[in-house]
């Protein structure tokens, strides 16, 4: 087992941040925590890093306690911390060897690790950190995270804030650094990225709602969704939440998704419903169910 949670919690004041959260990671599996903002995401993150110390519970990576063995789990984990936290001043390559050197290692001992990734950086090399784009600086830092060859990585939220193609080739980054066994640990509020995953923890306001792989996770989902749309989405949102019979209506895309209470529901009745509320170009289909759609009603 790479990564194991018992029963961990931890409050600042009055407010849980996690509360009694557990969960396992096996070896070599890319494993994500979806989850908005504020759902507890980071702090879960910063007490297996050894940066937090929990209020309540056990945690240990690679079979290393996060708090009697705290600085062995730094020397052999990488962690990319949501908020780009490198050096801004000092060029990548700078960077880079600064990291390398932290750890007693060298860009050229590891570089076969990064060399997918720094290649697409190599021409900046040059270049201060702080001038990088986005998409550079997380390549950057992905980089840096790597250069002493961790046996598991924690990535907070990678993507947020990056444009859609650098989103996927980061992905792909992170499917390829699996596949040299290297553990991952990545958080995101996109649920699009769940099913880029082997397992996910879906997480909110501190509990764990649900874990299991993203496909196991919408097959399970029993309710039946409905795309629904009009030409006057806004009066079509309003009148559907005073359906009597409605279980759940919101926004999805150009559609409003729509789940009914009813075993027996028929969509022909919803139509002449919304008809008799002066809609017109009515189209009600069953949907696609996904990851967001089982976080919604959970």
């Amino acid at each position: 087992m790479s990564i194991s949670v018992q029963n961990i919690s931890k409050s600042y004041n009055t407010i849980k941040a996690i509360d009694s959260v557990s969960f396992e990671v096996n070896s070599g599996e890319l494993f994500g925590l979806i989850g908005p903002d504020g759902a507890g995401k980071t702090t879960l993150f910063r007490i297996l890093t050894t940066l937090l110390i929990a209020d309540e519970g056990k945690a240990s990576v690679d079979n290393w306690d996060v708090i009697d063995d705290y600085k062995t789990i730094r020397n052999s984990v990488g962690y990319m911390p949501g908020k780009f936290s490198l050096y801004q001043d000092l060029t990548v390559e700078e960077n880079l060897t600064f990291f390398a050197t932290i750890f007693g290692t060298t860009i050229e001992e590891n570089y076969e690790l990064i060399e997918d990734i720094y290649i697409q950086i190599e021409p900046f090399k040059k270049r201060r950190a702080g001038a990088l784009s986005g998409g550079m600086k997380q390549k950057l830092a992905l980089c840096c995270a790597l250069i002493h060859a961790p046996k598991v990585l924690f990535l907070d939220e990678p993507t947020t804030g990056v444009d859609p193609v650098s989103r996927k080739e980061f992905w792909q980054m992170l499917k390829r650094l699996q596949q040299k066994g290297i553990t991952i640990l990545v958080s995101t509020p996109y649920m699009d990225e769940a099913s880029l995953c082997d397992r996910i923890a879906l997480i909110q306001k501190g509990k764990v709602l649900k874990i299991d792989t993203p496909q196991a996770i919408t097959a399970k989902y029993e309710k039946v969704i409905y795309d629904i749309q009009s030409k006057n989405t806004h009066g079509l949102i309003h009148d559907l939440k005073n359906h009597p019979s409605h279980y759940s209506v919101y926004a999805f895309g150009e559609f409003i998704h729509y789940i009914d209470k009813k075993a027996d529901f028929n969509p022909e009745n919803l139509k002449l419903y919304l008809e008799s509320k002066n809609h017109s170009d009515v189209i009600i289909k069953k949907a696609v169910t996904t990851i967001e759609d089982v976080f919604m009603d959970l």
